[in-house]
């Protein structure tokens, strides 16, 4: 039966009044449940990375529950090595505080005196309340408690991953039990599955490399805190477009403010962190992600504002792997696939990533 074209017309402001009320409410809802689904999607994308090692080693004869037994422990004691590393550094530079805060504030009274002696038009009061070094300080020790209330949830999190592997091993089993034509389905969950797999692999293996560069660079200049800044560099290159930027503030800052730093070697090291991020970001992820796995700027960009509004600090890590995850789950359907389009990288930097080629930007 043909649909009549006044009749759709007709309808289509319904239509769009009921799609915008629907994606308001659910907005509302993960805005209101952020700190349910946090620890939920932390979990998911936990053991999405562990899926295909666990099926490894049962592939290999192991049993289900040894091999994510096996898994598990690896992470755990990992994760736990490097929170004690990075806690013990943490320690540090917090008895270190007060002669960094009165260092910073000397140096930032220099700069201000420069500024005046340049008779260069700006309000000194004004600036120094705007930018007062104090508010960086100050800031550290609710930044100190918001990691350790994510330590606490690691438990939680790690019961979840368990429940999640289990369920991800039998879903292809369930998901041709409840559909009537499961091969459709099962095809486009390989596909999702595996693509978000590499992507979150990938991203992974380049933000581990990222940090271990920056923790060498660091120490090779001889910078406090190497350690510090190196799983600082890991973790905040998930952050897309802004993330290497604040990862390098407080380490050239630190270096700038220091007695045996100054300001060739922050220099130096600034220099460090634009070529690590050059290179890995712009020259090799883009080869292998290819095309498949693109974005463009602006959807990278507005998934950071839109997750980070909706669960806070966590969803700036998450924006991305959000958003890949909906790319993916449109591309594998064909009717939401010209939304995953939309969302892709545009047509110079599809042609640059097959041809293995630098990107910008």
């Amino acid at each position: 039966m043909k649909s009549d074209p006044e009749q759709d017309q007709h309808h289509f402001p319904y239509h769009l009044i009921l799609t915008f009320a629907s994606l308001v409410i659910i907005v509302t809802g993960l805005k209101l449940g952020a700190g349910l689904f946090v620890p939920v999607l932390l979990s998911l994308f936990v053991a999405i990375l562990c899926s295909r090692p666990v099926k490894w080693l049962h592939g290999r004869g192991m049993s289900v529950n040894l091999s994510i037994l096996c898994v598990l422990l690896v992470v755990t004691l990992a994760s736990a090595l490097l929170i004690w590393l990075v806690m013990a550094r943490l320690g540090d530079l917090v008895n270190q505080l007060p002669a960094l805060e009165q260092s910073l504030g000397d140096h930032y009274a220099g700069l201000l005196k420069w500024f005046n002696a340049l008779g260069l038009p700006f309000d000194a009061q004004a600036l120094q309340d705007a930018l007062d070094p104090g508010m960086l300080m100050d800031s550290l020790p609710s930044l100190l408690g918001g990691i350790g209330n994510f330590i606490t949830q690691l438990g939680i999190i790690i019961i979840l991953i368990v429940f999640i592997l289990y369920e991800t091993l039998d879903f292809p089993y369930k998901l041709s039990q409840a559909v009537e034509q499961p091969h459709g389905s099962l095809a486009r969950f390989t596909q999702f599955s595996r693509t978000l797999q590499r992507y979150l692999l990938v991203k992974t293996v380049i933000s581990a490399i990222t940090g271990a560069l920056i923790a060498i660079c660091c120490l090779v200049l001889h910078v406090e805190f190497a350690l510090l800044w190196g799983v600082l560099g890991f973790f905040l290159n998930f952050i897309p477009n802004i993330g290497s930027i604040i990862a390098a503030v407080p380490a050239v800052l630190l270096t700038l403010i220091m007695p045996e730093g100054g300001f060739v070697k922050a220099a130096i090291l600034s220099g460090a962190y634009v070529s690590i991020n050059f290179v890995l970001g712009n020259l090799i992820e883009p080869r292998i992600m290819g095309q498949t796995l693109g974005m463009s700027t602006l959807a990278a960009f507005m998934s950071l504002v839109f997750w980070g509004w909706i669960f806070g600090p966590v969803g700036l890590f998450l924006s991305v792997p959000l958003t890949m995850s909906l790319k993916i789950l449109l591309d594998s359907h064909p009717d939401t696939r010209w939304i995953s389009i939309l969302l892709g990288p545009n047509r110079e930097r599809r042609r640059r990533a097959r041809e293995g080629m630098p990107t910008e930007g």
